[in-house]
């Protein structure tokens, strides 16, 4: 397979979520990632997640997810002795990663005008909940309140629910991937080797991917407004219910919405002056999915499926967690990665991989999640360190 982050260096500050899913993608397509971590405690993610017994060992679930493939250090960057170990290992890196508030780096000495004075090459990835200025930079921002203050939540839900919140951190993967896609550009059209610093602003991220909705607004003077399982753009678009279980269909084609009515055997909605139109069909889409659910009510959602995808109407089931996880189109294309006997956690583990091939083939971390410092004495040799050096910076708490 052709790798293409092979050779480059990544150091990762960063915690949690946004900034390590960033490295997770970077690891995948071959980059060396150093996880540089807090001695004794490390990425909070470490401690979060379902099983609190790898919460208690530094060794979380939701560490574990985003983490395959990286060497962990640990440096204490509020030492002066840590800040001159952070610019050597920065001399010999490609990219540095971070998601502190804004202005937390430059303080400690390590931000991205004093690394590049010691790296005139380097690539500096700050991600942050509001981006590098305006009056929100200084504020701190989860998920949650991305989600809010983006529109996100208040376009997800029904009428009746709404606001509500996605049910996983959207606006921290967002970012993340948002930061990954900034880094490989910088990394590709880097020919003379020029510091860059990258301002990725979790809230811009969001807004981003949210294009149709806005432009509704922008250009269409459309306010957005919650519309539950519906699909605003098209009708019948959406989620329907059938005898046992619910379906999503999106007949979002005039050819699409007529073969739905023959195969549920409602041809005669066809010409219905109230759905014969694209418009009119929007207007009237609840009249026109209680028709369609008293036909559908008469057979499973997996007929209906295939029988709607066999007349050319895209259908699917609406799956739980554990149903797609074990349907043989994410089973069989090589997206679980399996990892044995992982050090710090005792038991095998199994995570996400990424949701692309190269030439086929599933990228792969080097190895499993690592533990709290794992490669401190391996890093720290690579920068010329000896044993007893290591050994007394360890003592000291700068390691």
């Amino acid at each position: 397979m052709n790798i293409p982050l092979d050779g480059y260096r990544v150091l990762d500050l960063s915690n949690v979520l946004a900034g390590p899913f960033c490295s997770h993608q970077l690891a995948h397509m071959g980059a060396e990632v150093i996880k540089v971590e807090i001695p004794g405690r490390g990425d909070l993610a470490r401690q979060l997640g379902a099983d609190a017994s790898l919460n208690q060992a530094h060794m979380g679930i939701s560490f574990l997810a985003q983490n395959a493939g990286k060497r962990s250090i640990t440096l204490n960057l509020k030492t002066e002795q840590g800040k001159a170990l952070f610019k050597r290992l920065a001399e010999q890196a490609d990219v540095v990663i971070e998601n502190f508030r804004p202005g937390v780096m430059d303080r400690l000495g390590v931000g991205f005008e004093q690394l590049r004075a010691v790296n005139p090459g380097l690539t500096y990835c700050a991600i942050s909940g509001f981006g590098q200025d305006g009056p929100l930079r200084d504020l701190p921002a989860y998920d949650q309140i991305i989600q809010g203050m983006s529109g996100v939540m208040n376009i997800t839900g029904a009428a009746e629910t709404a606001p509500y919140r996605v049910g996983y951190p959207i606006a921290d993967t967002i970012g993340g991937l948002t930061a990954a896609f900034a880094i490989a550009a910088s990394l590709a059209s880097r020919g003379e080797r020029r510091a860059v610093l990258i301002d990725v602003s979790m809230l811009e991220s969001v807004l981003t991917t949210m294009g149709w909705v806005v432009s509704n607004y922008l250009i269409g003077g459309q306010v957005p407004a919650p519309q539950g399982n519906e699909n605003v753009t098209s009708a019948p678009s959406g989620a329907f219910q059938a005898a046992d279980r619910l379906l999503n269909i999106a007949a979002n084609q005039q050819q699409q919405f007529e073969s739905v009515c023959r195969v549920l055997g409602r041809a005669d909605l066809i010409d219905h002056p109230d759905y014969r139109e694209r418009d009119s069909r929007k207007a009237h889409r609840y009249a026109l999915k209680a028709e369609l659910e008293q036909a559908l009510a008469s057979d499973s959602a997996v007929a209906w499926v295939a029988k709607l995808n066999a007349a050319g109407v895209p259908a699917g089931l609406v799956l739980t967690v554990p149903e797609i996880l074990a349907h043989p189109q994410i089973r069989d294309r090589g997206m679980i990665a399996d990892f044995r006997a992982v050090p710090g956690v005792g038991r095998d583990i199994r995570s996400l991989r990424t949701g692309f091939k190269l030439s086929g083939q599933t990228p792969s971390a080097a190895g499993p999640p690592p533990r709290l410092g794992e490669h401190n004495t391996e890093v720290y040799s690579e920068l010329g360190l000896g044993q007893d050096e290591i050994e007394r910076l360890k003592k000291a708490g700068v390691i």
